[in-house]
């Protein structure tokens, strides 16, 4: 079945002037307008092409790929906003369309916004949302604690940074745990840092307990390498110059600092912190 707002393997069926007709193994076919013919395409071949429906509502296909399909989230700048709602550059020659009534806020032309995608079960049109909370539940999680996630940062308030995790669940990254610039609209890799009562999600951007310790270690081991063996910081140092040094915290940074010299990777002075002479140079292997 040919499934639109979503890429679909089809068999070319047979060259017509307005185009190529596309077909799938339930005789259902779909137009490729001439634009979008390469000239090693063939009768019988498969190609992939994108389904949607054109100004006229006719399904027809593209090669154009959007930035985002069906059931998918998405920021996406806004290109007009008529009567009936705001239009969004999707990637596509047609805008999508977000009817008013599916705008968290009124949208404004020119500002992006993070989407859901999705067919309208009255029209069969594909429609995007910025109501994200309509499609996303934590009523029966699909994530554990310390797992990495897939985020997409759709949302701050006074408390953080409110994410999508995987495409379906809905989590937070508080300000102090941010030590990295963060925006709405970011997609980013992150840790499930809590679960707590209510299926509430607090999340991280930094790997859990001792592999981010790890993980923090590899980035001072590598900006030692980097200039001369040398680091002016100590556990003294302040936390926003330590934060701007190497996107951590003060704390992680102390374990850190103790991992390495527990190695014997580093030694500690009163003015920073120097790489130990036996493995400067030295290729970093980890920690």
């Amino acid at each position: 079945m040919i499934r639109i707002g979503k890429t679909n393997t089809l068999t070319i069926l047979r060259q017509t002037p307005p185009g190529m007709f596309l077909g799938d193994d339930e005789n259902e076919v779909v137009l490729l307008p001439n634009k979008y013919i390469e000239p090693e395409f063939q009768v019988g071949n498969q190609i992939d092409v994108f389904i949607y429906r054109d100004s006229e509502d006719r399904l027809i296909a593209t090669r154009l790929k959007p930035y985002a399909e069906v059931n998918q989230f998405a920021y996406l700048n806004v290109s007009e906003v008529s009567k009936v709602g705001a239009f969004l550059d999707w990637g596509l020659e047609k805008d999508l369309f977000v009817p008013f009534k599916e705008q968290k806020q009124k949208m404004i032309e020119g500002h992006s916004y993070v989407v859901y995608i999705y067919i309208d079960e009255l029209t069969e049109r594909i429609v995007a949302s910025s109501k994200i909370n309509k499609f996303i539940s934590n009523e029966v999680l699909k994530v554990e604690q310390g797992e990495e996630v897939d985020l997409l940062v759709y949302n701050e308030t006074d408390l953080g940074f409110t994410c999508v995790i995987n495409g379906m669940h809905k989590g937070l990254i508080y300000h102090n745990d941010v030590f990295t610039d963060l925006a709405v609209g970011d997609e980013t890799k992150g840790y499930v840092k809590l679960i707590r009562e209510g299926n509430l999600i607090d999340l991280s951007l930094q790997n859990l307990g001792f592999k981010h310790v790890l993980s923090s270690t590899e980035k001072i081991l590598e900006y030692l390498n980097s200039h001369d063996g040398y680091l002016e910081l100590t556990d003294k140092s302040s936390p926003d110059l330590i934060e701007r040094r190497f996107d951590m915290s003060k704390s992680t940074f102390k374990k850190s600092i103790g991992v390495l010299y527990r190695q014997r990777k580093v030694t500690l002075h009163e003015d920073g912190v120097r790489l130990n002479k036996q493995i400067e140079g030295e290729e970093i292997k980890g920690v």
